[in-house]
């Protein structure tokens, strides 16, 4: 794999992206979105071993996937449009890469030499991650919320991960079957938001059991 290539290949253009989303003049609505974000996945403090992990996956949440005002796009849709009227096409490809993620909740099938091969839950299609760092921790068969981004050819990891426990696995699965089966038409990102709750939980509540935690007929989590 070329150095351009690489999955860190795309970092200037997301500096680039976030400069673009996070200047002085869009602070309101950046405090906005993470207040909207904390009430989406609960709030994270700076005591929280999480805290880092949850900041970038808020980034992620803010540039990507949440439309601000007052174009109501994303910021990264906004930004792609933007690099097209400056210049031509090829330019803004590397920008296009950004509105054109994939974020859910993926099962682990395989961890080969430079790749990891992904499981999205809901679709149960497979997603071969170019990935050439080693992944500490990172097992088959685990569940965790990911957002994976085109670029160069390659689906990339984004910085931003939640790993859900072993012990909550099978309530994960079982509740995307129901969903499926009992709520076609509800967005799968809900799932996503509430197991990022509940992972949140077993973090701060240990003398609770994670089956508990992740028991989804359970509103008051």
């Amino acid at each position: 794999m070329a150095d351009s290539e690489t999955p860190l290949a795309y970092q200037p253009y997301l500096d680039e992206l976030t400069a673009f989303a996070t200047v002085e003049g869009k602070k309101a609505d950046l405090l906005e979105a993470k207040a909207e974000y904390w009430r989406l996945t609960g709030e994270t403090f700076e005591d929280d071993k999480q805290f880092e992990m949850r900041m970038a996956c808020f980034l992620d949440f803010y540039l990507f996937d949440r439309a601000s005002p007052p174009a109501n796009k994303s910021p990264a849709q906004a930004y792609y449009e933007e690099q097209l009227r400056r210049g031509p096409p090829e330019q803004a490809n590397a920008f296009r890469s950004f509105t054109e993620t994939l974020h859910g909740l993926f099962e682990v099938r395989k961890l080969g030499r430079g790749m990891v091969r992904l499981r999205e839950l809901f679709s149960a299609k497979d997603h071969e991650v170019t990935e050439r760092r080693q992944l500490a921790g990172l097992e088959k068969g685990d569940i965790l919320e990911a957002r994976l981004i085109p670029f160069g050819g390659h689906l990339l990891f984004s910085v931003a991960f939640c790993c859900h426990p072993k012990a909550a696995y099978k309530a994960i699965r079982a509740e995307v079957k129901r969903r499926k089966k009992a709520e076609p038409n509800r967005m799968p990102k809900e799932l996503v938001w509430d197991c990022a709750k509940r992972a949140l939980k077993t973090e701060r509540y240990r003398q609770i059991a994670v089956e508990k935690i992740y028991d989804f007929e359970n509103k008051t989590i």
